[in-house]
């Protein structure tokens, strides 16, 4: 580039130098004036520099030894660029070759062309991406399940705060019947002695208040509440309610509830065919008959698992006496989790160990919740027992109006699809059947909108268990023989 500049300023300069020249030969002189010198022929010395001109006489002169200046000039710079421009073009070829020699004496040292040594580079910055990645999503992955548990929780306890009120009025409220309203009174007793007997010893909250010819007891424990409802039932029957009387109804309720748990239980375990329980566990299996989960008497629940549960272990050929003794325990810990810290399965996995089951009962009864991971087929059982029991139709409450507003809604997403004909929810809502135009969709279109029919049910609605989704192409041919 510089070498180009040089050469421009030359031309340029050559060029105004000439013009120079040229005017000042073909200007006229004036009148009366000297005319102009003869032009001096300017040489070089014996060195081969130009020789300075003289003294210029006009100003002409003057701006061709100007010119002559600025051309030695640029002649000292042209050469200079030259210069530098060869060594530059030796310094290249130095370092080719110096890089050149480096490349061949790493060839040397590692037995590798330069191809190998590159593929080998390849491979080692693909395997530590690779291993980057993989640390970098196991990362991602421990912050999205975190965020997720405190989303969840979130989530729930707003659930919580919005239904508990309900469900609370549903499983924690019992309604005595009084054979007439003045029972009221004589069960409030003076100054109110009587109701806070009956409270302090039965611990539940006794409610009187306008509703006619009832009295309401509310407490979450189950067993508390039946022993105050069969406290109160024994007053009204005698007729004497004072603190005294109170306490002894109190006690002999109590007595008979304890009885009756225990016969409760024995029935339970007759029933899910279990021999040789415990009595205290045997006793603590039956106040499941005062515990509700969803509606769902938790006793009967037991015992619905243990048949599934031994039906299941029958056809696996696991043990159906280990899957059938723990499905009947799995829930035992809801009797006394109010009692004790922790999730019922643990709680219930202790107590049974404290009684002398085996570690296979009680690891089944701790993993039907994932508290701890299952190792057995039949914890896996119990799970599955589990899940059938409270998943299964009617099981567990659910309004009129829900159930039907639920089965609506399964044939409306099924409707909506093209090429449907008709949609039959069936079992309770547990299976949708899909009938097709035969005509408008093919046997892969058919399967297609089974799959996009489960997808949008995940989507849009809330159930328990699984729903099945069958899709029936139907394609008659017929013919008439005459």
């Amino acid at each position: 580039m510089e070498v180009l500049i040089a050469a421009g300023l030359l031309a340029a300069a050559i060029v105004i130098a000439a013009l120079v020249i040229v005017l000042g030969r073909t200007r006229p002189a004036p009148v009366g004036s000297v005319p102009p010198l003869a032009p001096v022929r300017r040489g070089r010395g014996a060195l081969g520099r130009r020789t300075a001109p003289p003294a210029p006489d006009t100003p002409f002169v003057a701006t061709e030894a100007t010119l002559l200046r600025r051309l030695d000039e640029l002649d000292r710079r042209e050469s200079a660029v030259r210069e530098r421009a060869a060594a530059l073009t030796a310094a290249e070829a130095a370092l080719a070759s110096q890089r050149e020699q480096q490349v061949r004496a790493l060839e040397r040292a590692s037995s590798l062309s330069a191809g190998q040594a590159r593929l080998a580079l390849l491979k080692e910055v693909e395997e530590e991406t690779r291993h980057d990645r993989a640390r970098l999503l196991r990362q991602i992955e421990e912050e999205t399940k975190l965020e997720a548990e405190r989303r969840v929780r979130s989530i729930l306890s707003v659930a919580m705060q919005r239904l508990a009120g309900r469900h609370s009025a549903e499983t924690s409220v019992s309604v005595v019947a009084l054979p007439s309203d003045d029972m009221k009174g004589r069960i409030i007793g003076k100054e109110g002695r009587n109701i806070r007997a009956l409270e302090n010893l039965t611990g539940v909250d006794v409610i009187i208040d306008d509703t006619p010819g009832a009295v309401v007891l509310s407490a979450f424990d189950g067993v508390r509440r039946e022993v105050a409802r069969m406290t109160l039932e024994k007053l009204l029957a005698d007729g004497r309610i004072h603190p005294a009387s109170i306490e002894e109804a109190y006690y002999q309720a109590k007595s008979e509830l304890d009885a009756s748990m225990l016969v409760a239980g024995q029935d339970a375990a007759f029933e899910a065919n279990v021999q040789g329980l415990d009595v205290e566990l045997t006793r603590v299996l039956g106040r499941l008959r005062h515990r509700t989960s969803w509606g769902q008497n938790v006793l009967a629940h037991s015992v619905e698992c243990a048949q599934l549960a031994a039906l299941m272990a029958h056809e696996l050929g696991a043990s159906p006496r280990i899957a059938r003794r723990a499905a009947l325990l799995h829930d035992i810990g809801k009797a006394v989790s109010h009692e004790v810290e922790g999730p019922h399965a643990l709680v219930g996995g202790d107590l049974a160990r404290r009684h002398g089951e085996p570690d296979a009962v009680t690891h089944a009864m701790e993993a039907h919740h994932n508290e701890v991971e299952p190792q057995t087929v039949e914890a896996v059982i119990v799970q599955a027992a589990d899940a059938l029991s409270g998943a299964r139709p009617g099981a567990r409450g659910e309004s009129l109006e829900r159930y039907v507003k639920r089965l609506r809604e399964l044939e409306a997403i099924a409707e909506r699809h093209p090429g449907v004909d008709k949609v039959y929810a069936m079992q309770a809502g547990r299976e949708v059947r899909v009938i097709v135009a035969p005509g408008a969709m093919t046997d892969e279109g058919a399967a297609t909108l089974a799959r996009a029919v489960a997808r949008e049910i995940e989507r849009d609605l809330e159930f328990p268990g699984q729903i099945k989704v069958t899709v029936i192409r139907e394609s008659r041919s017929v013919e008439y023989a005459r």
